[in-house]
Parts: C-alpha cells; sequence; structure tokens
C-alpha cells in the first residue's frame, strides 16, 4: 500500500481516483437535482374546498361552572355563541353548540367527532368558549388538555381529515397581565362604555399540533383576554364581524390578521377593576397550514 509523506511547509493532496471524483460529483449532481424539485412550490396553492360539506364546527361554551372550581360564570358568552353559530352557518359549516357541558361530555362529543368520516367535507372546526389554565382549557366540573384534543385529529387518529385544514378557536385567558397601551389609539369601541369588561381567568400556553392545524388565540400569550358582559368578547365580536364581512372572499390568515389588527384598537372602557380602564389585548395565531385557506360559497 502506497503512503503519501506531508513534507513541512506542504500542502497534502486528497488521493481519491478519477473515478471517486467523477462518482462523488454524480452524487451531489442527482441530491441538487432532487432538492430543486421539490422545492419547485407554487405559492398560490390552496386547499381544495369543493367536498359535497363545509365540514363540521363544534362549539363548546362554558358559562358556569361546578362552584368547587372556584371559577366566575362567563356572562357574555352566550352571545359569543350565538355570534359564531350564524357566522359559520353562512360559510356551510354544519354547526353543533354545547352549552356548559362535563368533562365526560366534551370528551364524547369530540371522540365522536374524530372517530367520524370527514371524507365528504373539507376541513374540521372546534371552538372552546372558557376559562383556561396551563394547556388546559375549562369544562363545567373539570379541565381538559388542548393537546390531548387536538392529538386526536391527527394522520395517524383521524385519517379522512388527513391534507385537509384543522381549526381550532380558544377564546380563554392566557395569562394574568394586562397589555398597556402604548399609542394613541382613535378606534375605541363606545359599546364598551355600555357594559362591564371583565377577563377570563387563569393562563393558557400555546401548543403545537400538526400539519394543517391552525390555532386561534384569543390573546397573546401571559395576557388577559377581555370578555364584555353584554356584547360577548372582544376577539369573537371582532372575529364575527370580519368573517361577516370577508368570510367567503379574504384567505384566512389574512382575516385573522385584521382581526389581530382589530382587537388591538380596543382599550377598556368600563370595569369593576379600576386598574384595567385602558388596558388592551392583542390576539394571536399559530398556523401549521401548508397551503392558503379560503372559506368561498359553495355552489
Amino acid at each position: 500500500m502506497a503512503l503519501s509523506l506531508v513534507l513541512p511547509g506542504s500542502v497534502a493532496k486528497d488521493n481519491r481516483t478519477e473515478t471517486d471524483s467523477a462518482a462523488c460529483t454524480e452524487n451531489l449532481t442527482e441530491t441538487d437535482a432532487f432538492l430543486r424539485s421539490s422545492l419547485d412550490l407554487d405559492p398560490a396553492e390552496e386547499y381544495k374546498m369543493v367536498n359535497k360539506k363545509r365540514g363540521l364546527a363544534l362549539i363548546f361554551n362554558q358559562e358556569r361552572f361546578f362552584w368547587r372550581l372556584g371559577l366566575n360564570d362567563r356572562n357574555g358568552t352566550n352571545a359569543d355563541r350565538y355570534n359564531l353559530e350564524r357566522r359559520l352557518k353562512d360559510l356551510n359549516f354544519e354547526v353543533k353548540a354545547y352549552d356548559n357541558y362535563k368533562q365526560v361530555e366534551v370528551l364524547d362529543q369530540i371522540s365522536e367527532a374524530a372517530e367520524a368520516n370527514h371524507s365528504d367535507a373539507d376541513c374540521f372546526l372546534l371552538v372552546f368558549l372558557s376559562h383556561g389554565e396551563n394547556d388546559h382549557v375549562y369544562t363545567y366540573d373539570g379541565k381538559i388538555s388542548i393537546q390531548s384534543i387536538t392529538s386526536l385529529f391527527k394522520g395517524d387518529k383521524c385519517k379522512s381529515l388527513v391534507g385537509k385544514p384543522k381549526i381550532f378557536i380558544l377564546q380563554a385567558c392566557r395569562g394574568d397581565k394586562h397589555d398597556n397601551p402604548v399609542t394613541a389609539c382613535d378606534a375605541v369601541d363606545s359599546e364598551l362604555k355600555t357594559n362591564e369588561v371583565v377577563v377570563d381567568a387563569s393562563a393558557i400556553y400555546t401548543l403545537p399540533a400538526g400539519a394543517d392545524f391552525i390555532m386561534c388565540y384569543s390573546v397573546a400569550e401571559g395576557y388577559y383576554s377581555h370578555r364584555e358582559t353584554v356584547n360577548g368578547s372582544w376577539y369573537v365580536q371582532d372575529l364575527c364581524l370580519l368573517l361577516q364581512k370577508y368570510g367567503d372572499s379574504l384567505e384566512f390568515t389574512e382575516l385573522l390578521t385584521l382581526v389581530n389588527r382589530k382587537v388591538s384598537m380596543r382599550s377598556v372602557g368600563n370595569s369593576n377593576d379600576r386598574s384595567a380602564i385602558g388596558k388592551k389585548q392583542v390576539p394571536c395565531f399559530a398556523s401549521m397550514l401548508t397551503k392558503k385557506l379560503y372559506f368561498r360559497q359553495k355552489k
């Protein structure tokens, strides 16, 4: 076997043969070609929304809670449920709403939806209107992990929703801080002066889901989510208003960005908690969508 000697100050050369070099070059060329083809994506590609049905929309609306939980009633949440029912029906969803369901009842309904056949549906949507705490949302008599809910709709569990949008909307607090105003705001909703503004208790944190999921939160992590005792939560009010105006024409993440802007223009005008006066709120969403999402009217 030949040995190569490296002298001081000299440069050692790679002792590969021309055949080795050619093979290496050929492999690199094949790999580069594969990468180029895999990155050839259409940025305008949309989810196919041409199935017979738009899809199932579940709304879990929690106004009251078992006294042992120590949670305040959520006055105004029925306005949220009513508004969401109207707007989602307008977008051709099959809407099922459940008020003040117990933990086992909520889990039964969610499991039934996850086990259903969604082959003739475009997508799936679930809304939770409640208090939240540490990655959980509250039912009437207990709490449920958000991750345990979303995991039921992943591809290995719910095959008929593979490649289809799965939308989760969570109206709940995500912390114990008020968002302070940093600039003057001209667009304060005048209705705030006719209802008391309260908050949805405790904290809830963003969780990863999976491909084709979108998690929509009423407030950024760490902050209070505001709810009017007559008109309902700021987030659902503005979401429904913009769904009514742009729901069948605007791409969904663009619509959610508008919701962020509109809610951020509000401030607390009437509250028993005087320290809350003038405080703000900004929603957020975590998108794992892989294509553009439109809810155009079905023919």
